[in-house]
């Protein structure tokens, strides 16, 4: 377990007054997350264009923009749709199309708005549905090809055939660009080591350049090369070749980064705040359950035991495990003297992006110790 004692910024009093369970964001920790990978892009040459799938809020996204974010990642096109609409000047879908009904209003939207709207394909079905949709409003729609670089969920093979037949399908379209290669090397969450993240992070690239090298001896032009996780764009030198980085947990990271060693307690920037309701001779337990914290083990169900790291707010800094969870109670195991029931306890989750889906808005604490409440403006938007 975590020495609780490294939790120095949280074993501050939260704002009075609120009910539980709620999200608390940490908002100099916040902050201090968004400059640290602007800045690492910056470093390197790079574009970043973070995966709001993390914190699905306007008021973050804004940040990021002003920091230096070229643009923004999403993953389904209804969430996509509210980050056009608020004006976001270039986004990318990073999720499979298959009909073009599913683009039709985003399409719409970020003509009207101006937004650069970007896209992927996987296979046959997507080049058709986007080029559909594409060729139906009369507009041109840039396209990433997805690559498969060790996830096995969404992409052609770097070293397959099909990777280039289908690339030079898109390049023929009239009503599409082929923009190049994008993935998502989600497997980085299982990593045991960072020796083992910049393994993964010089494998992706690595394959995602042959293919580029292989796309151009076909006479097709690879502009871009865009991947995007966080533990291997935070936890790792980020290669070369690569034009862009999308990674999105890096905004709150979560108890998953620790357990990756790609960060410190002290950046962990979002908790869960709830109330000891009961005790038990093995648990004390809270009003959080996995409608507040998730049952996810960590992203890709990666993870190791329990359901977040509770730490207490009496200024002692004590810390126990979230053992198991129903739906409203998290079960807590202590060995001591557990907490008073009607006390409180801040909750590190397992993987924040699964909580932040969990809320209609949360607690952004500043650092005078006001409360400033965001909502999470793409939650519920799954289609």
């Amino acid at each position: 377990m975590t020495d609780p004692g490294t939790f120095t910024h949280f074993l501050r009093p939260e704002a009075a007054g609120l009910p539980t369970p709620h999200v608390e964001i940490d908002e100099q920790g916040l902050m201090r997350n968004l400059g640290h990978m602007q800045a690492r892009a910056e470093a390197a040459g790079l574009a970043l264009r973070p995966h709001i799938k993390t914190h699905k809020c306007l008021a973050i996204a804004r940040r990021q923009l002003d920091l230096g974010a070229v643009g923004v990642t999403a993953s389904k096109p209804a969430e996509a749709l509210v980050f056009v609409e608020a004006g976001v000047p270039s986004l990318t879908l990073a999720y499979p199309v298959v009909r073009p009904e599913s683009i039709t209003e985003l399409v719409r939207a970020a003509t009207l708005r101006g937004t650069e709207l970007r896209l992927i394909v996987a296979h046959q079905a997507g080049v058709e549905a986007i080029g559909n949709a594409a060729a139906a409003q009369g507009v041109r729609l840039p396209v990433f090809l997805k690559v498969d670089v060790g996830l096995g969920r969404v992409g052609v093979k770097p070293q397959d055939e099909a990777a280039i037949r289908l690339a030079a399908e898109v390049d023929r379209r009239p009503h599409l660009t082929f923009l190049g290669l994008l993935s998502h090397a989600g497997h980085s969450y299982g990593s045991k080591s960072l020796a083992e993240l910049a393994s993964i992070a010089e494998a992706e690239a690595a394959a995602l350049c042959e293919l580029a090298g292989r796309l151009r001896q076909a006479g097709i032009e690879v502009p871009e090369i865009s991947v995007g996780a966080t533990p291997t764009c935070l936890g790792a030198p980020i290669p070369r070749g690569v034009t862009e980085i999308r990674p999105g947990n890096y905004a709150f990271l979560d108890r998953t980064a620790l357990r990756l060693d790609i960060c410190a307690p002290d950046d962990l920037a979002l908790a869960v705040i709830a109330t000891v309701v009961a005790h038990n001779d093995k648990h004390f337990i809270v009003d959080a359950g996995s409608k507040s914290l998730s049952s996810d083990l960590g992203a890709h169900g990666s993870g190791g035991s329990g359901f977040g790291l509770a730490v207490s707010m009496d200024g002692t800094g004590r810390a126990w495990e979230v053992e198991r969870l129903s739906e409203e109670h998290g079960f807590v195991r202590f060995s001591d003297t557990a907490p008073d029931i009607g006390s409180r306890v801040r909750i590190f989750p397992n993987h924040s992006c699964a909580v932040m889906a969990q809320f209609d808005s949360v607690n952004l604490r500043q650092a005078d110790g006001r409360t400033v409440v965001l909502r999470v403006d793409a939650r519920g938007r799954q289609t």
